[in-house]
């Protein structure tokens, strides 16, 4: 099956079981429901495999539970970092959906299973609260048991008949298209929350590229404000031919999204030793010092929110924001977190991040900030891109490139912004494969192109205030048509001629009156 019918029969399904319970579960809260089931049946799959081993006479979904020997559950745990009985899977539970009167409440212990078999294994923190925001007893599904079961059924049911045989051998990235088609066909508000967007795949696979250009191998990958994760899942697609040594790592401020994350890994099948994705505010409590540096940064940062800033005076002396001699402004944490990434870049690496536009301009303690950045030659690269990328703002962004192995003192300047760079697909624009390559190509050869191009010595930057933004020292295309004066003067003169000849007129006609 090819990516575009898989897409759409994905998009087709989850609108199916979206038409099954609408008017009782609000469609943001609906992906909880959908996710949470498309993450139990995956699972479920894969750990059936993993039992199996491809051994055809082994049937683990008809097995009884009891066949199953506390050394069998053991070595699986520690293996796959968590045990599903045969009763508990997926196949089965669907099977029966239908006519357990008990099916919200056997979920609601199954998932509580699921996650309790990890205790006191190392895969605990990664397993521990993996279900919460699928609540199966919520009310959010309807006021009965009743209500309650028809619509998990409905759920059920429908992911079942997603029809894709091996996640792994998909075409496309299952869990963030069914995450990106929820978010762009319900409320335009909902993939935001203070600031912060869900970043579109094709967005995620630009930063991905950037961060890991011409990197043969890369110790591990960091995103300091993951969200579900996509930037993190991007960099494995891109790196599939190669190394990521140590695994995937990110913190999430938010509990929903930090699960969404976990969930993630798993489902592109990244084992729970090769990830560690943290709860917990990047800026104020970084949980992940002992794991810097990383060789590859990328990120998507809530854009100007409020952070406590100036306020805690011990940030000041923080080993991440130190060098820098300045704490981000109190209403706008944006280089809070490019400091941070900075700070846990490793020597050989690169940190690609999105921006908001402002900070390359705006003066104050973010032009110190710049300051810094430039003199520490840190600055590889800014591109600026088309508006209308993300849903839920036409915000047009910048791509900040951080490096700290550059060979030379230039800043390079890449407008990507112009119609050559997106297409526009209903209500949003998206970068296709050959503007992401188009991208890369100009970031690569580092060559002057006239409209689209320039790399700037650090010091002419540090002459004009360190202003960093690319209108600054990229013309804009002139984009009004070519004017030809000699047509232009005769049809001015033939108006001008037009004119005496009314107010001619208009004399005569007031004479008349006159007299």
């Amino acid at each position: 099956m090819t990516n575009i019918n898989q897409r759409a029969e994905l998009q087709a399904k989850i609108w199916k079981i979206a038409n099954e319970v609408r008017g009782s579960v609000d469609g943001w809260d609906f992906k909880h429901f959908v996710l949470g089931t498309l993450f139990y049946r995956f699972i479920s799959e894969n750990f059936t495999n993993y039992i199996e081993g491809g051994d055809d006479s082994v049937d683990f979904a008809n097995l009884l539970d009891d066949v199953v020997t506390p050394e069998i559950k053991d070595d699986a745990i520690k293996t796959k970092g968590y045990f599903i009985y045969p009763s508990q899977l997926f196949v089965n539970v669907a099977k029966t959906a239908n006519t357990n009167s008990n099916l919200n409440t056997d979920l609601a212990a199954i998932f509580a299973s699921i996650e309790n078999s990890a205790n006191g294994y190392p895969s605990e923190g990664d397993i521990k609260g993996l279900f919460a925001d699928f609540d199966t007893t919520s009310t959010r599904l309807g006021n009965t048991v009743e209500n309650k079961n028809s619509r998990l059924t409905a759920v059920l049911k429908g992911v079942g008949e997603l029809n894709f045989g091996n996640f792994e051998d998909n075409q496309i990235d299952l869990f963030g298209d069914a995450y990106e088609f929820l978010i762009s066909n319900y409320a335009a508000n909902a993939g935001k929350s203070g600031g912060e967007f869900f970043t579109p795949q094709h967005v995620s696979k630009l930063i991905a590229q950037l961060a890991m250009h011409k990197q043969t191998t890369v110790n591990k990958i960091y995103d300091p404000a993951a969200g579900s994760g996509s930037l993190l899942l991007q960099a494995k697609k891109h790196f599939d031919n190669h190394i990521i040594e140590e695994g995937f790592f990110g913190q999430e401020i938010n509990h929903t999204t930090y699960n969404l994350a976990r969930m993630n890994m798993f489902l592109h099948n990244i084992n729970y030793d090769k990830f560690n994705i943290v709860l917990g505010d990047t800026l104020r409590d970084p949980q992940l010092r002992d794991d810097k540096p990383f060789d590859a940064i990328v990120s998507n940062p809530p854009y100007s929110i409020n952070w406590i800033g100036n306020d805690d005076p011990t940030l000041i002396n923080d080993d991440r924001f130190a060098p820098a001699g300045v704490l981000a402004p109190k209403s706008k944490a944006d280089f809070a977190f490019v400091l941070h990434a900075l700070s846990y870049l490793s020597s050989k690496g690169r940190a690609a991040i999105v921006c908001f536009p402002g900070i390359f301009y705006r003066g104050g303690a973010e032009q110190k900030i710049r300051k810094y950045l430039v003199d520490n030659n840190f600055v590889e690269t800014i591109i600026s891109l088309a508006p209308n990328l993300f849903y839920g703002t036409s915000i047009a962004v910048n791509i900040l490139v951080l490096s700290k192995h550059k060979i030379d003192n230039k800043t390079q300047f890449i407008d990507a912004s112009g119609k050559d760079f997106f297409k526009k697909v209903t209500n949003n624009n998206v970068l296709t494969d050959k503007h992401i390559e188009k991208i890369m190509k100009v970031f690569d050869i580092r060559e002057d192109v006239e409209y689209v191009a320039k790399s700037i010595d650090n010091d002419k930057i540090a002459e004009n205030n360190y202003n960093l933004s690319i209108s600054s020292y990229i013309i804009a295309r002139d984009k009004s048509e070519a004017i030809d004066l000699a047509k232009l003067n005769a049809e001015i003169s033939k108006t001008v001629e037009k004119i005496n000849m009314l107010r001619t007129d208009i004399d005569a006609i007031v004479k008349e009156i006159e007299a």
